[in-house]
């Protein structure tokens, strides 16, 4: 195959960074296509750590081409300085290794303003975004008023559009969010300096993909968030802002449907979330502090401690349904060693009916009771296990029946966070 998505199958920080890390050895562009650096993708390679929030995880492999589409809304000094900080580590060094779509949207300080104002005002009510500005960066682009990398082209137009736009934005933050508003002065010369720094790798990527593809090269498309939270299928209101499925990939890439040849779903071995929405199978209490301590559930662009659960069957056939999954990446097996029992939910039960779809509408609106089927665990390590069968037997056995419930075959398993710590079953790019 030649064109792989990999999207997250549930709320986000399921590991498809490490996934597309690894699968990114065998692609020769790999492209972020929807969200901002409001999500992050950790990466542990030859022992050190990597956050990166924008560019994509080829990043870390010499002379893999990184594309950020225009479906992307993208903080034009975050990006900088990650530029800067993978540099100086010796990656992306050569100018022709990082693409930047001119139509994608940036995200500016007076979205950030907004967002978090918001946040403040809803009080109780927050949604719990990450304050980054990805939302109200959103409603400038479907509002026809966003500012977009192309414009940097002619620095006077720009800067009269960024005037216009910082006038409008400071009166609503000073008469309805009672905020503090935006010095115009300041971000005009910061983004002199960003014209400057980004101008370079400001192209048509819809145009480069396109060629790419028609002259046989292997191309990866990385996603951010997960499946639930999508702006269409996610757990509305308690969503990002884009749409995160593989569908997605058309629009935010720019290329024709029917281009992608397959998608990777990743899905923790048991389920997480960040921030506020309904979560049926929540684990509180001293097991779900474990988890947290032990998987290291805390959001790598925020710190926010994540809520754990137990593995949601019900989410993941929505998600592989959604995403036409060919194959399902399960990472963190590793974390639920020594717990005995296990529990899977297999289905809702909502006002005494069994439901084994998600229901329509607002999970919020519903009671729902998640109905448990229980497997044993097992205590022995799992961390060097290169192989399935290198796998303890009740380790396996879950596995199977993850991959039973969410009618998807599995095709990687990771026992920890290194690269090299994943069982490869099915790499989509030698199949």
């Amino acid at each position: 195959m030649k064109t792989v998505a990999v999207v997250g199958t549930q709320w986000g920080d399921e590991g498809k960074g490490k996934i597309v890390d690894l699968l990114a050895a065998d692609a020769d562009i790999v492209v972020r296509f929807q969200g901002g650096n409001n999500a992050a993708h950790t990466l542990v390679v030859g022992g050190e750590k990597f956050i990166l929030r924008l560019v994509p995880a080829g990043a870390l492999h010499e002379g893999k081409v990184c594309v950020i589409g225009n479906g992307t809304v993208v903080d034009p000094i975050a990006l900088i300085e990650e530029l800067d900080k993978l540099r100086s580590h010796g990656c992306l060094t050569n100018d022709g290794t990082f693409k930047l779509a001119s139509d994608a949207h940036m995200v500016m300080p007076y979205h950030r303003a907004i967002d978090r104002a918001r946040e403040t005002r809803l009080g109780g009510r927050a949604i719990g975004t990450t304050g980054f500005g990805i939302g109200p960066a959103y409603e400038d682009k479907m509002a026809r008023c966003g500012l977009r990398f192309a414009d940097l082209a002619d620095f006077k137009s720009f800067s009269e559009k960024l005037e216009r736009n910082l006038a409008d934005k400071n009166l609503y933050l000073k008469a309805v969010l009672k905020a503090k508003p935006v010095g115009a002065a300041g971000l005009i010369e910061q983004m002199k300096t960003v014209r400057r720094r980004l101008m370079p790798y400001i192209c048509d990527t819809a145009a480069y993909l396109d060629d790419a593809i028609a002259n046989g090269r292997r191309v990866l498309f990385e996603g951010a968030h997960g499946t639930m939270l999508d702006i269409d299928h996610g757990t509305y209101p308690f969503v990002t802002s884009s749409s995160c499925l593989a569908s997605a990939v058309f629009a935010g890439a720019g290329l024709a449907p029917g281009s992608l040849e397959a998608v990777l779903g990743i899905t923790k071995a048991y389920t997480t979330r960040v921030g506020g929405g309904p979560f049926p199978t929540e684990i509180k209490g001293k097991l779900g502090d474990r988890l947290r301590t032990e998987g290291g559930e805390f959001g790598s662009a925020t710190g926010r401690p994540r809520r754990i659960g137990w593995f949601d069957a019900v989410l993941t056939r929505q998600a592989a349904r959604l995403n036409g999954v060919w194959g399902l990446a399960v990472t963190k097996l590793d974390i639920l060693t020594g717990i005995d029992p296990l529990k899977i939910c297999v289905a809702y039960e909502i006002k005494g009916k069994r439901c084994e779809r998600m229901p329509p509408g607002d999970l919020v609106t519903h009671k729902i009771k998640p109905i448990y089927e229980e497997l044993p665990g097992w205590r022995e390590d799992t961390s060097d296990a290169r192989a399935f069968g290198d796998l303890p037997a009740n380790a396996r056995r879950y596995l199977k029946r993850l991959s039973e419930l969410s009618d998807v075959e599995i095709a990687m398993v990771g026992v920890g966070a290194a690269r090299e710590a994943t069982i490869v079953l099915n790499n989509p790019f030698l199949n």
